[in-house]
């Protein structure tokens, strides 16, 4: 029985996802490696520990993983005040928990990044829970993240909104199906080869659609 809604952050309720590719560019030249911003922005969704190695390789991993994710938060940091919310990700959130779904954010974000979005949107008291990059051993594309949120809030079974290719990668890894925002900057034939099983333009155009959908009410 498909009873939560588990909810990505980054690129999906808040709009972030340039922000990290530009401060992920800015990380890796740190260390005199310098990438195609839009390779990096291929891997944003994917936690800063599968992130490094699949863009820089596993060598840079190596010698400089943990650095470079340091360097990655230092960098972000300063950007933070730019990001917003999408419009509709608070009325998203109404709605769904109107319906009667637990709602829970399954994000792989730093707690004061994830905490921050949620002062953002002001949604404390919309959701149930929330994951962090402390919740999960590997992020996604792996799982982890997913079961870790189901779990949190006592979940029986999960539908995932999400807006990366990564999301859609763990959702099936974890089993579940997922729905799509192109929010994120991936294409609709990206997010539904890897596994969204719809896919709107904005989360306005999802909330008029919801009942088309598998977040339409919990079954």
């Amino acid at each position: 029985m498909s009873d939560t809604a588990l909810l990505d952050v980054d690129g999906t309720l808040v709009d972030t996802n340039y922000q990290h590719a530009l401060a992920w560019f800015r990380a890796f030249r740190r260390f005199d490696l310098t990438l195609p911003v839009w390779r990096i922005h291929r891997a944003v969704g994917m936690g800063g520990d599968q992130l490094v190695p699949a863009v820089a390789g596993e060598e840079f991993e190596d010698a400089h993983g943990d650095a470079a994710r340091d360097a990655w938060t230092e960098e972000y940091e300063p950007m933070s005040g730019e990001v917003q919310p999408f419009d509709g990700a608070r009325d998203l959130l109404v709605e769904l928990r109107r319906r009667g779904w637990k709602v829970v954010l399954a994000s792989s974000g730093q707690q004061d990044q994830v905490e921050g979005y949620l002062d953002l949107m002001g949604a404390r008291d919309l959701v149930d829970g929330w994951t962090t990059s402390q919740d999960a051993e590997s992020t996604k594309p792996a799982p982890d993240l997913f079961h870790a949120a189901l779990q949190r809030v006592g979940g029986s079974s999960g539908v995932v909104l999400g807006d990366s290719t990564w999301d859609f990668e763990a959702a099936g890894n974890a089993g579940m199906t997922a729905v799509a925002v192109r929010t994120g900057g991936f294409s609709s034939e990206e997010l539904t080869t890897a596994g969204a099983v719809a896919v709107f333009d904005s989360l306005r155009d999802l909330l008029e659609g919801l009942d088309g959908t598998p977040l339409s009410h919990p079954s």
